[in-house]
């Protein structure tokens, strides 16, 4: 079952022609790979997907509905959700407390100036679950400042989880990690895919991160999609090797 779809989608900054006619639909549980060339347009892609803009032309439709003038905000709680490759965390609070405010927002409770003993325990619950699930609650009570690039990333994903995605976007997971980091961010993603259920679509530069977890694979080229397959078929793509794997085949 198809959750998300674009049919025909183009996008145009002025002159730029940053996307060109692009259709693909991501099924239902999958876990999606977009990879391509810088400049290629896939910032613009997840752009569009998450309400930041709309397409010039073309539709998008998640769920079955119709979403090119829907707000961020209102994906947000719609299903979308989204991390950027800039991470995005409250660095002098713990993670014990940037998942609270996660959780207490998801839940609509964020404003309130007091709260039941009962609704307190219920929100405990959820970040510790929260914890649990992304694997980061022996570090509960440290400054998110003080943690590794790779462990502010894994709050980061914890914060987007708080909002139970129906898809989640990840725009460069990876980005600035170590050997040891990467690999613990790849099981996590692999993890919140197959055991949780997660529809997941990522920007990946590392191609041994794609190949390794991905279910398909599109790949971008000059606002264009070059291809689409699984890790074979990308692999194997002479069209795909001259342009962005650096070989012909």
């Amino acid at each position: 079952m198809s959750l998300l779809q674009l049919q025909s989608v183009s996008r145009r900054f002025g002159a730029l022609q940053a996307l060109s006619e692009i259709s693909l639909t991501v099924d239902q549980g999958e876990l999606r790979a977009v990879i391509g060339p810088n400049g290629a347009g896939k910032t613009t892609l997840f752009n569009l997907i998450s309400g930041f803009f709309p397409p010039s032309s073309g539709d998008i439709l998640f769920d079955g509905e119709p979403i090119m003038r829907v707000s961020p905000s209102a994906l947000v709680q719609q299903g979308i959700i989204r991390t950027f490759q800039i991470t995005e965390i409250f660095l002098s609070l713990s993670v014990y407390e940037n998942l609270r405010i996660a959780a207490e927002v998801a839940m609509g409770v964020s404003s309130r100036p007091w709260m039941s003993r009962a609704l307190r325990a219920r929100i405990d619950e959820r970040v510790q679950e929260l914890m649990q699930v992304v694997g980061i609650a022996a570090k509960a009570d440290r400054i998110a400042g003080e943690l590794s690039h790779g462990d502010q990333r894994v709050v980061e994903v914890g914060i987007a989880l708080s909002r139970k995605p129906k898809l989640l976007l990840l725009d460069e997971p990876t980005a600035g990690m170590g050997d040891e980091e990467t690999q613990n961010m790849t099981a996590l993603i692999r993890r919140l895919n197959k055991e949780q259920g997660i529809t997941t679509l990522f920007v990946e530069h590392d191609m041994e991160i794609v190949f390794g977890i991905a279910d398909r694979i599109t790949v971008l080229d000059n606002g264009t999609m070059l291809a689409e397959g699984n890790a074979h078929e990308i692999a194997n793509n002479a069209a795909v090797q001259a342009a962005y794997l650096g070989q012909a085949a």
